[in-house]
């Protein structure tokens, strides 16, 4: 007779803050609503459930009868809402009051939905630290899931993973039940019965044992064939049919139900840990390949079932330095974050400070703050969407305090906590960041009418995964050389279309080239960079004047081992919105013409569309955003996106050669590899001749228009060094 066992199933439904509507219905009709229809009959079935904070927002705007639906089975006692931070954050990155207040938030949403308050949550891409656990208790909840993959790196065996433990912090203490990587890969992949055999098996040498399953619920009909499989082809009716005829020795229970019913285990303390493959993609990508290769190698050794529990990758919070973006944004986040607490301490009105929080924590949300297989940090749409949030946020908490046109602000600090200080300029249309000892880049340009930053760009860069593009796309996305992948091109000849860039694609970089080169050499990063001013630190000055704040930036370099002085700054005039940008370059030779270029960087503004275009100084159209241009003896320059409703524009005080090419990477989707549009570079560039003092200067006027056109820009006085 098989022993009894319970079965945890605990789904997790979840699109980003960002993501497009489309996608958000697509799952819906492929995944969670045909899963509720094919759950509602099995009576005898319970399931945890966990909907992300920005999935059921949008739930309760387009489908509300699905949430009644839901309701009435929560009602039953057939499904247990779980709970967790309301825009599914990584918990690790946050200060300690946005960990608890996130799922404080959620918690109150829910109950408000629902009638319960949740008593679990879902622990966010299953990253954890131990010293989560005393920010999780104090938010109220009482147990969560992680993998077992975090437990066996602690040293549990397998054979000990058949229920709940018990985890402390600073007295706090936390149920934590281990989710199954078995069963990740049998439900749904897999035929029932082997989910069932399973199941007995650790039933009879486990009698009442705790068996969890945690894990995505778009593997039911949104991934990549699990559509015919789970629905067309009977497996979840399948799953259910075999769950209820051996509910007399399996019982399918909740987490509460399971905590209800058993005691725990035992107590264990978890390392810092993810899921296995998170682990691996934290890492810099020659330990990545090196980890995979020493995997594949040792896969068939007699012991591998002993060893891999000591193998794996590296710790989340190193994608921060794995791409310099979601530093940048992470940074940008705790600026934020740092304000709404000094405003709360202000005392600012609680029903606005409550806006500005929702605002911060939206803009917490975890997806485009790390890569993975399938996109992340390279999809330019989730990162202008975190932008866009912590943007308004900052605007709102400037309105609050009483900033109005009036007010324009030069502030230094260490920003992006990597040791040096940065500029930031502010007034209440815009919002740069310059780093002075980075080359004296800007790194983040704000617009705040419309919430977007024009420099949220992305640095081509090698990945692991590229290995597998150079080997060339599978016949029909069937087998390559390596038995371990699998290649499908979403376009042609991505494998020639790989390029990586020396150094962040920025604003205000300064190039020197070797006189012949070209848009061409330069756009496939061929022209050799001849000066040091591109990375190198600049020292800093900051103006500040009734109207306006000049932030003034100078290095002693070189090019080609000349001796040169640059000066560049940036000034911010009260209630404008355009930077003016002043050069000066003295101690040029006077028997050796240079030729010096200024890199320009715009994010967000997409190609492929007839409504995202350049235009000349006359307003004609040069061709959408993501063609290359090759102008001579140009002025000006307009980017316009009239989908998001601005107009970009480049006024110069002297002609200029101007390039202009699309920025492009190769990365990784569900779909396969594709070639993703990140930005749009833009370098004015001159064959320089110094006076007769050895002086060369150039004054640009940037603007960002989100209300009136731009092409009365050259009309306007630059504002003079």
């Amino acid at each position: 007779m098989t022993q009894s066992a319970h079965l945890c199933l605990v789904l997790h439904n979840h699109q980003p803050v960002g993501n497009f509507d489309g996608v958000f219905e697509q799952a819906y009709q492929d995944s969670y609503l045909p899963f509720l229809e094919v759950f509602e009959p099995y009576e005898q079935l319970q399931i945890s459930l966990h909907t992300s904070g920005p999935l059921m927002q949008w739930l309760a705007e387009r489908h509300p009868e699905y949430l009644d639906r839901v309701r009435m089975l929560v009602d039953a006692g057939r499904i247990e809402i779980v709970g967790g931070p309301h825009y599914e954050p990584i918990l690790t990155m946050l200060p300690p009051a946005d960990r608890v207040g996130q799922i404080q938030a959620y918690s109150s949403w829910l109950e408000r939905q629902f009638g319960t308050s949740p008593q679990g949550m879902w622990m966010p891409e299953r990253v954890w630290e131990t010293s989560l656990t005393s920010s999780v208790v104090d938010a109220g909840m009482q147990y969560t899931v992680l993998d077992d993959y975090h437990f066996r790196a602690a040293g549990v065996s397998g054979d000990a993973l058949t229920g709940y433990y018990i985890t402390e912090d600073d007295g706090r203490v936390l149920r934590v039940f281990p989710g199954s990587e078995r069963l990740r890969y049998t439900i749904p992949f897999r035929p029932v019965s082997e989910t069932i055999d399973y199941c007995r098996e650790i039933a009879n040498r486990s009698p009442g044992a705790v068996l969890t399953f945690g894990d995505d619920g778009e593997k039911f009909g949104t991934w990549p064939d699990t559509k015919a499989h789970v629905y067309e082809q009977g497996w979840l009716r399948a799953f259910f049919d075999a769950l209820t005829e051996n509910s007399q020795w399996l019982h399918t229970v909740t987490l509460a139900e399971a905590v209800h019913r058993t005691d725990p285990v035992g107590k264990v303390y978890l390392p810092d840990c993810s899921y296995r493959e998170m682990t691996e993609w934290s890492l810099p990508v020659d330990g990545q390949e090196t980890l995979d290769d020493v995997v594949h190698d040792l896969e068939s050794h007699t012991r591998w079932s002993d060893l891999q529990n000591y193998i794996r990758g590296g710790y989340w919070r190193n994608f921060k330095t794995k791409y310099e973006e979601t530093n940048e944004m992470y940074a940008r986040m705790m600026d934020v974050s740092r304000r709404v607490r000094e405003a709360e301490s202000a005392g600012i009105d609680a029903g606005e400070l409550a806006e500005i929080r929702d605002q911060l924590y939206r803009g917490q949300c975890n997806c485009p703050y790390w890569h993975g297989a399938f996109g992340g940090t390279y999809l330019p749409h989730l990162r202008n969407a975190i932008y866009q949030h912590l943007i308004q946020a900052d605007t709102m908490l400037d309105r609050a305090l009483g900033k109005n046109a009036g007010t324009v602000e030069a502030t230094a600090d260490d920003y992006n906590f990597d040791g040096l200080q940065e500029v930031r300029l502010s007034n209440d249309k815009l919002c740069a960041w310059i780093a002075p000892g980075r080359g004296g880049r800007m790194y983040e340009w704000d617009v705040r009418d419309i919430s977007h930053n024009l420099l949220a760009t992305l640095q081509r860069r090698p990945e692991s995964y590229h290995r597998k593009v150079l080997a060339g796309p599978s016949d029909s996305g069937e087998n390559v050389a390596s038995i371990h992948d699998r290649v499908v091109f979403k376009q042609a000849d991505l494998d020639q279309r790989l390029q990586y860039d020396r150094y962040p694609r920025k604003s205000l970089m300064d190039h020197f080239y070797d006189n012949e080169a070209t848009m061409e050499s330069v756009a496939r990063g061929e022209a050799m960079e001849r000066g040091d001013f591109v990375d190198m630190p600049f020292s800093t000055k900051l103006r500040r004047g009734s109207d306006r704040v000049q932030v003034q930036m100078q290095r002693e370099g070189n090019a080609w081992g000349v001796p040169i002085t640059m000066t560049k700054a940036i000034t911010m005039v009260a209630g404008s919105d355009r930077l003016s940008v002043a050069y000066l370059l003295e101690n040029l030779p006077q028997d050796r013409p240079l030729h010096f270029a200024i890199e320009m960087n715009f994010a967000g503004m997409p190609s492929g569309a007839d409504d995202r275009f350049f235009s000349d100084i006359d307003g004609n159209r040069l061709g959408q955003l993501g063609s290359t241009l090759d102008l001579q003896d140009a002025t000006f320059l307009g980017l316009s996106d009239q989908w998001l409703g601005i107009d970009v524009a480049l006024g110069i005080d002297r002609p200029s050669g101007i390039w202009a090419f699309p920025i492009q990477t190769v990365s990784q989707s569900e779909g396969g590899f594709e070639l993703v549009h990140q930005s749009v570079c833009v370098q004015p560039h001159w064959i320089i001749t110094p006076d007769a003092d050895g002086r060369w200067a150039v004054q640009i006027e940037m603007a960002a228009t989100c209300e009136k056109s731009t092409h009365t820009l050259h009309q306007e006085q630059a504002i003079e060094l």
